[in-house]
């Protein structure tokens, strides 16, 4: 009882932050003509009301595609449509066609906040605390503490008040952490259906399955699973495009909006390896787009293939979850048009391991959010920034004793120690080498967003400021995710905290 008591408490505070930070800014706030992402929101459920389905990601008269035309899979845009239909009953004038455009009042704001705050209800918080829940070998008090840090997350509580929701995919990593694969795949077809970004994940989720069905045998249990597995998928993903199959174009149509090749390797000052080389070499300009797409898809696979064989090989729901971070980090670092605010893919992950390695967890959450400063300096969200990244960092140092837990074991390194001393004996450096990173790291981070908050670029150099934080942020992620794919493929352990696979 008391601990049910305290998860509530827990819920009642991330849903007190959640609301607090929704009194602030938005993106896009009274800067016509295109104003922001919560205009873009807006405007999907203007679309997805008044068109008939098969116009919803056609340009046509009544609907732009370049005045924020619809670029999500139709669970995003039957969302919209669910909850246009809440607006119309509370102010038909949030949507109207056309004259809707650029609407912006306080009652409007409350109740796009709402939207994400029952979202969040419904589907985000619920998964987090079924998680915490389950984790084995782990005190209350340290599911309390996992569930606390997760839910006050600076990032995602900042982009989604500030922008959209994100988090599908946690429900498939929760019923695969109960063996429940077939729920685990239904719930991870939606996650893709609903943001095409997803697919960050898609390796792992494939390769854990493949890997348990192998291990059941092909010929027995494990084809049954494999034949089960494979029609929860095509049934999931045909229920969900089956407004779109009426036509062959119509289908097209969709995947051009999903995957617009034409928009470039990278958006905004992203903190990705193409984005940070371009300061040095103009790559969009020196390569064409078709060689481009190219190489981020071979350096991208490469990345990511070490941590996938492994998974497939020995599948354990441990390297599961670190897969799930190593390939997001590969796909934002290498793929081709990233967004900056698509390191949520990766933090989803590394939230959930944060009772197993919490200095390198809270470490990453808070790069992960500073990275994504530029667009929330843009957005009018800089002290809502500072406030809840102090409150995490304060909520994590003290539930988890971060600093004290720095040694081999702690920093899941031990297996790489003893290979490492199999050459050099006295090699015992790693716990001094991530604590002082650690101190450089947090300083550095300080220091460029004083900068950024209080200083205005050079003339000639604009965007200094943006780019200072998007190539130390990259350098940051390229360190993690050599530490995280060490893990993976140093790791002889069959994981803690999971079931036995049967």
């Amino acid at each position: 009882m008391e601990k049910w008591s305290l998860m509530t408490i827990t819920v009642l505070l991330g849903l007190i932050v959640r609301w607090t930070v929704s009194f602030g800014s938005y993106s896009g706030a009274g800067k016509p003509p295109m104003y922001g992402d919560y205009e873009a929101q807006r405007h999907w459920q203007e679309v997805t009301y008044n068109l008939p389905i098969k116009q919803w990601y056609f340009n046509t008269s009544d609907n732009n595609l370049q005045y924020w035309g619809l670029d999500y899979p139709p669970l995003t845009a039957y969302h919209s449509l669910l909850c246009a239909y809440v607006a119309k009953l509370i102010n038909p004038d949030w949507i109207a066609l056309h004259t809707s455009r650029g609407y912006e009042s306080q009652p409007h704001k409350l109740f796009m906040r709402a939207t994400v705050l029952i979202a969040d209800l419904l589907v985000y918080i619920p998964a987090v605390i079924l998680y915490c829940c389950y984790l084995k070998e782990t005190s209350t008090k340290k599911k309390i503490a996992s569930a606390l840090c997760i839910l006050l997350y600076p990032g995602l509580i900042l982009i989604d008040y500030g922008h959209f929701h994100l988090g599908f995919a946690l429900w498939g990593v929760l019923f695969l952490s109960y063996n429940w694969d077939l729920l685990g795949s239904l719930a991870f077809c939606l996650a893709v259906n609903y943001k095409q970004m997803e697919l960050y994940h898609s390796l792992p989720f494939f390769c854990y399955l493949l890997g348990k069905c192998c291990q059941k045998g092909l010929t027995g249990k494990g084809l049954v699973l494999l034949i089960k597995i494979a029609f929860t998928v095509v049934a999931s993903f045909a229920i969900c495009w089956l407004p779109f199959c009426t036509e062959v174009e119509q289908i097209l149509q969709v995947l051009r909006r999903l995957f617009p090749i034409d928009r470039g390797l990278f958006e905004d000052k992203v903190a990705n390896i193409w984005c940070s080389l371009s300061v040095l070499i103009k790559i969009k300009n020196v390569m064409s787009p078709q060689t481009q797409l190219k190489l981020s898809f071979a350096f991208t696979f490469l990345t990511l293939l070490p941590a996938c064989i492994k998974l497939t090989l020995q599948p354990s729901l441990r390297r599961f979850k670190f897969a799930l971070v190593s390939c997001a980090l590969s796909f934002f670092l290498f793929s081709f048009q990233v967004h900056e605010k698509s390191i949520l893919l990766v933090s989803i992950p590394v939230c959930l391991m944060i009772n197993e390695i919490p200095l390198m967890c809270t470490w990453f959450l808070l790069v992960s959010t500073f990275s994504m400063l530029p667009a929330l300096i843009l957005d009018g969200l800089l002290l809502d920034y500072v406030v809840t990244t102090l409150a995490f960092l304060t909520v994590c140092a003290t539930s988890f004793s971060i600093f004290e837990k720095t040694s081999e074991e702690d920093l899941q390194l031990k297996s790489l120690s003893l290979s490492i001393r199999a050459y050099i004996p006295s090699f015992k450096a790693f716990p001094k080498i991530i604590k002082s990173l650690f101190i450089v790291s947090v300083t550095l981070m300080g220091i460029l967003t004083s900068m950024s908050a209080t200083l205005n670029p050079p003339q000639k150099l604009p965007d200094l400021f943006p780019v200072s934080v998007s190539v130390v942020s990259c350098l940051h992620f390229l360190f993690f995710l050599m530490y995280f794919n060490a893990i993976v493929l140093w790791d002889s352990r069959n994981g803690r905290n999971q079931k036995k696979i049967n």
